[in-house]
C-alpha cells in the first residue's frame, strides 16, 4: 500500500523549532513510500481509509514545536494519521486510536479499569511499540491507503452523515472530554481561543451539548470568525485582550511585558496551544475560574502566576476515553454544518501543498484522501 512514513529526525526536529513558519515544507522528514500492511490479528480489522485529517498535534511534530518529554511514549518510523474514516466490508468507521493494556496483553492498570484508557499507564509496554494508531512504528496511520484497528476501536458511523463530519470524530471526543473534566455546571459567560479545528469542534460541541450562556471566541483570520459565528459564537473577537475588556475586566500595567488583569471569564478554553494564547487565555479568566487546554499544545514556556495568585483551576484534555467517543458519536447526526470545516482535500502525493496549505493559514481543516491520484 502507499503510505506517508514520518522518519524522527533530531536535527531536523531542531531545525524546524528554531526556524517556524520559515521551515521549507519539503525538508519535512515524510516519504511516499509503498508499505506492507499487517496482517490483522484475532480481533482486528482492516480498515480501507477513506479521509485522514492532518492535526495539530502532526504539525507540532513535524515543525518541532512539541515537547522533547513526550518521545518515550511514541515510536517512529510510523504513518502518522490519527483522525480516520474509513470502510470495513462496506460499513463506514471512525477510529477510536488508542493503543492500551488489552491490546498491549496486559491486565487493565489502574487507568483502563475506570474506563480512562486514553491515560493508560502502559502506554511504552508489552508486544507494540510505543504509542497509538498514527504514532506507532508498528501500526500505520491514516495517512495510507489502508491501516488496521482493533473492532473495538471503530465505531459505525450512520448513514446520512458525510465523510468530511465523520473524520472530525476523534478530535470532537477530545473536546467532549475536556468539557467534562472542566465543568459539572455550565458557566454564563465562555470564551475559546483560538479558532482551528479544535476551537470550532469546541463551539459546536457546547451549543448540541446545551450551553445556552454568551459564547465568546477568539479568530485571527476572517474565515474562522465566519465558521465560529456560523456554529453558534455569540461574539468573536480580534484578541484575547478584546474579549476581556469586553465583559468588563480591568488591565493593569506590568513593570515590564504584558499586563496582568482582574476579573474576565468564568471559564476560558485555549484551543490554540501557543505560548502567547495560554498566558492571554489565563489571564482573561477571572479569579476562581477555570481554564481548560485542548488538543496538544507545543513545548511551552509559561507565567504560572495566575493559577496561585488568582486561583484560576488547569484542566488538560488530549485525548478521548470510550465513553468520549461513544458520546462525541452520538452528536454527529444533529452536527449539521460541522463538515464546513473540511475545507481542503489533497492526495498523498500532494503532502507539501497540504502542509504549506495549512500552514498558510489558507484552510480550516486539510484532510488526505488516499483514493485521489
Amino acid at each position: 500500500m502507499k503510505a506517508l512514513r514520518y522518519h524522527a529526525s533530531i536535527p531536523r526536529y531542531l531545525l524546524a523549532g528554531r526556524l517556524g513558519k520559515r521551515y521549507p515544507v519539503p525538508w519535512l522528514p515524510l516519504k511516499l513510500a509503498e508499505l506492507q500492511l499487517p496482517e490483522p490479528p484475532p480481533g482486528w480489522r482492516r480498515v480501507a481509509v477513506r479521509l485522514a485529517g492532518i492535526c495539530g498535534s502532526d504539525l507540532a511534530l513535524l515543525f518541532g514545536k512539541n515537547s522533547p518529554r513526550l518521545a518515550p511514549f511514541f515510536s517512529f518510523p510510523a504513518v502518522l494519521g490519527h483522525e480516520v474514516v474509513g470502510e470495513v466490508e462496506g460499513v463506514r468507521v471512525a477510529l477510536n486510536p488508542l493503543i492500551a493494556c488489552r491490546e498491549r496483553g496486559f491486565a487493565p492498570c489502574a487507568a483502563c479499569r475506570q474506563g480512562h484508557d486514553n491515560i493508560c499507564l502502559n502506554l511504552t509496554q508489552g508486544a507494540l511499540a510505543p504509542g497509538f494508531i498514527g504514532y506507532c512504528r508498528d501500526l500505520p496511520g491514516g495517512w495510507g491507503e489502508a491501516l488496521i484497528a482493533p473492532e473495538e476501536r471503530l465505531i459505525p458511523i450512520a448513514d446520512g452523515i458525510p465523510d468530511e463530519r465523520a473524520v472530525l470524530l476523534e478530535p470532537l471526543a477530545v473536546v467532549r472530554r475536556g468539557l467534562r473534566l472542566a465543568f459539572t455546571a455550565w458557566p454564563q459567560r465562555l470564551l475559546v481561543v483560538g479558532m482551528g479545528s479544535i476551537g470550532l469542534l469546541t463551539i459546536k460541541a457546547l451549543r448540541l451539548l446545551g450551553f445556552a450562556g454568551e459564547l465568546h471566541a477568539v479568530a485571527r483570520y476572517p474565515a474562522q470568525a465566519a465558521m465560529a459565528r456560523q456554529l453558534g459564537a455569540s461574539q468573536v473577537h480580534a484578541a484575547t485582550a478584546e474579549a476581556a475588556a469586553a465583559v468588563g475586566a480591568s488591565k493593569h500595567p506590568a513593570l515590564i511585558g504584558p499586563p496582568a488583569w482582574r476579573g474576565g471569564f468564568e471559564a476560558v478554553i485555549d484551543a490554540a496551544g501557543s505560548g502567547a494564547s495560554l498566558d492571554e487565555a489565563a489571564w482573561a479568566t477571572r479569579e476562581g475560574g477555570t481554564l481548560l487546554l485542548l488538543g496538544a499544545p507545543g513545548n511551552l514556556r509559561h507565567d504560572f502566576s495566575p493559577y496561585w495568585f488568582r486561583e484560576v483551576r488547569l484542566v488538560g484534555s488530549f485525548a478521548g476515553a470510550p465513553q468520549d467517543f461513544s458520546e462525541a458519536a452520538a452528536l454527529l447526526p444533529d452536527a449539521k454544518g460541522l463538515e464546513a470545516i473540511v475545507t481542503h482535500r489533497f492526495a498523498l502525493s500532494a503532502w507539501p501543498q497540504a502542509l504549506g496549505t495549512l500552514r498558510s493559514r489558507r484552510a480550516l481543516k486539510v484532510v488526505f484522501d488516499p483514493r485521489l491520484s
